[in-house]
């Protein structure tokens, strides 16, 4: 055993020494195996620790789930409760609701129907009325036959553009407003005057328009004929505005303007687009001519400047109104100040008399608290018994 075996770098290994190092590394090699048996050991006992924590989370979890799912169930039954309760409700509600509904309808067609029959009614009395009106526009055709007579004539012609002057001044000024037939100083009569405020000159309105001119400009079928109306028309045009110009445009009597009332708005359109020079001329004259809607834009001019002066000279009396109710505000003011001090002087007296009882309640208070003797009772004075109190005290 104790033969060298063989010789490794100067040193000889005999067979014991070999024997030895292979048991060596068998040793070695079998606690390499222990420490590998055992550490996979603790290795499954950590799985298994692992697994069974899992387990025990897993089981908590289904626990959590199962209480949820209780909780949820007791939930859907309270929610399935309070539904039913609330479709009941619902359905009480729908059906006062629908019997609500149902008396509606029926006050609704009651109402209808009666509405019906009152329409049917005033349906047959407008039917009537209509008949009527037909009656009545067969009377105006011959009406209007007359009407153009009366246009024909020059005097009728004028008495229809006064008229119609008329009704609209009347319709939008007061009467203190306007006058007609006005006499100036020239003996001169205009067909209406109108009195504007914080001027006593007049506004003077005529209504006299030669409308013979602008009928012959119609009828004209020719070139030469209407020439001839043409030229017609602008002389009885200048006359008449040099006519208003002279009687009535008075310097410190009368307004710087005059108004030439046209009866007719296609007549004045009529001389807006085909005889400017004469509007041009008027102009200058100061001259004005007006349609009836102008002349109502006018109207309400002048009725919204009357209007205007009657508040100007209301606002004086309005300021002095407004003074009256200062001063009455102000003596208001002391009056109420002084009731204040009033009330003040009234609850310190109040207060006095709660101060004054409750010192009587004080006062019954000790009386009824004196203790009287068996054999004989001490009668004690109220002064006396509040100064022995005070005593105590």
């Amino acid at each position: 055993m104790n033969e060298v075996l063989l010789t490794f770098e100067g040193v000889a290994v005999t067979g014991t020494a070999a024997l030895l190092a292979g048991l060596a590394a068998v040793l070695v090699l079998l606690l390499a195996v222990l420490v590998a048996v055992i550490k996979a050991g603790r290795r499954r006992e950590w799985v298994a620790a692992a697994e069974a924590m899992r387990a025990e989370e897993i089981e908590e979890r289904m626990g959590e789930l199962a209480r949820i799912q209780a909780e949820t169930a007791g939930r859907l039954q309270a929610m399935g409760e309070v539904l039913s309760g609330r479709q009941a409700e619902l359905a009480r509600a729908v059906s006062e609701r629908l019997d609500s509904v149902s008396h509606r309808i029926g006050q609704s067609m009651e109402t209808t129907a009666r509405h019906t029959v009152d329409s049917l009614r005033q349906l047959h009395e407008r039917l009537a009325v209509i008949d009527t009106a037909q009656r009545n526009l067969t009377d105006l055709a011959s009406q209007v036959t007359s009407l153009r007579d009366v246009l024909a004539n020059k005097q009728a012609r004028g008495a229809f553009g006064q008229g119609r002057m008329e009704a609209i001044v009347k319709d939008g000024l007061p009467a203190n407003a306007f006058a007609f037939q006005y006499t100036l100083s020239n003996r001169t009569r205009p067909d209406c005057v109108v009195f504007l405020p914080g001027d006593e000159r007049p506004l003077v309105i005529d209504a006299k328009f030669p409308l013979e001119s602008v009928t012959a400009l119609r009828d004209a079928t020719t070139d030469e004929a209407r020439k001839a109306a043409g030229q017609r028309l602008r002389q009885d045009m200048n006359k008449h505005i040099s006519d208003i110009a002279e009687r009535y445009l008075i310097p410190g009597e009368t307004q710087d303007l005059a108004l030439m009332f046209v009866p007719s708005e296609s007549v004045y359109a009529e001389l807006h687009d085909g005889f400017d020079d004469i509007v041009q001329k008027a102009y200058r004259a100061r001259v004005i001519l007006v349609s009836p809607s102008l002349l109502m834009l006018a109207i309400q001019v002048m009725q919204q400047i009357l209007k205007d002066a009657r508040m100007r000279e209301a606002a004086q009396a309005i300021r002095t109104e407004v003074g009256h109710l200062m001063g009455d505000l102000g003596r208001l003011r002391e009056r109420v100040l002084k009731l204040q001090s009033h009330f003040g002087q009234a609850t310190e007296d109040v207060a006095q008399i709660m101060i004054s009882a409750d010192k009587i309640a004080k006062r019954g208070g000790r009386i009824e608290a004196l203790e009287f003797g068996e054999d004989e009772a001490k009668l004690v004075l109220p002064g006396a018994a509040a100064t022995s109190q005070q005593a105590a005290e």
